[in-house]
């Protein structure tokens, strides 16, 4: 009984996520899945090829886990410095009935400079692709299946779904604000919008539009030490009645910052408002980043989560070609 009751109660949430206009996801460590963010972070970095990934693993505590994986990749062209062209991958997976979430998003971006000394900047981007849902009805265990003394698969479920997947075309834009006084003393301020296109939800004939999600995000650095600077951020996401406010920050030691030779450690806490608060760790080696968060949920779920959340790894590496610096002019030898 306490079984079929599990897989009751988790069928529930999935009819009771469609018509109340589900959520997207989330990650704990936003700042480091710049393009899932803001269209407008395509291409806004140091260096000319960027690839990002994410992994995260939550609610194991409660129930089959929540898995979300997610895969980027960026450039500055080459043909243009200012122009920044990405796409990213995520995969989500929930449940016993395997609700699966799969979005490819191509994104593009323009980087304007707003004074003569690159002090001040924004990026514009926008962000389209595809939006694929799907869940397996048959992995689940209904009532109707009790024969009163025990759970019978063979029983019918007496459920129909009109059907168990389908696919959309999702569209998003954004803008990034940068103040740039050098690398150890920058602000950066975004502004995102998603879910324009109001894909559908409904796996039956009712049409459930996924509302809009607003995102606003924030994240600076400033040098406190020869060797420490802080780096607080925040992430505001705001989806119909649904609201997530992350607030914290993090503080980088620099272990080695050489031509060529860069080593720096990270240690970060945030809290997510009704939510979680969770710790990050990290670390800069070379053009390689390595990211590591665990929440603590300390929610409304707490007697059935105790306490556990979920863990969250990052991957970033950054490529840097040699650009050789071009010559307008000829050089006279030194013994004419």
């Amino acid at each position: 009984m306490r079984k079929i009751a599990r897989h009751i109660q988790l069928v529930c949430a999935i009819v009771f996520a469609q018509y109340t206009y589900a959520q997207d996801i989330h990650f704990s460590q936003f700042m480091h899945n710049p393009l899932y963010q803001n269209p407008g972070n395509t291409g806004f970095f140091n260096g000319d090829y960027r690839v990002n990934a994410a992994y995260r693993d939550q609610w194991r505590a409660v129930t089959v886990p929540f898995q979300t994986l997610m895969i980027s990749a960026d450039n500055t062209s080459l043909l243009n410095e200012n122009l920044g062209i990405g796409l990213y991958f995520v995969h989500d997976v929930v449940g016993d009935g395997k609700f699966r979430t799969i979005d490819l998003m191509p994104s593009v971006s323009y980087r304007l400079q707003l004074d003569s000394d690159n002090v001040h900047s924004i990026r514009p981007g926008v962000q389209f692709g595809l939006n694929y849902r799907e869940v397996r009805p048959g992995n689940f265990a209904w009532d109707t299946q009790y024969n009163g003394y025990s759970y019978d698969p063979s029983l019918p479920s007496m459920e129909t779904f009109q059907r168990e997947n389908y696919a959309n075309f999702a569209l998003g834009v954004g803008a990034v604000y940068e103040w740039f006084k050098g690398t150890r003393k920058n602000v950066n301020v975004g502004f995102s919008v998603y879910n324009i296109t109001r894909q559908n939800q409904g796996f039956f004939n009712e049409k459930i539009q996924r509302d809009v999600r607003f995102t606003l995000h924030g994240r600076g650095q400033f040098k406190v030490g020869l060797d420490w600077d802080v780096l607080p951020s925040f992430s505001m996401n705001f989806q119909g009645t649904y609201h997530e406010i992350i607030i914290g920050s993090q503080l980088r030691y620099i272990l080695k910052e050489q031509k060529g030779d860069y080593k720096a450690l990270y240690f970060g806490a945030f809290t997510r408002t009704r939510d979680a608060a969770y710790f990050t760790v990290g670390m800069d080696y070379q053009n390689w980043f390595a990211g590591l968060s665990y929440d603590f949920n300390y929610s409304k779920l707490v007697p059935a989560s105790r306490v556990r959340g979920g863990i969250e790894v990052t991957l970033q590496y950054i490529f840097k070609t040699f650009k050789p610096k071009k010559v307008s002019h000829r050089i006279c030898p030194v013994y004419i």
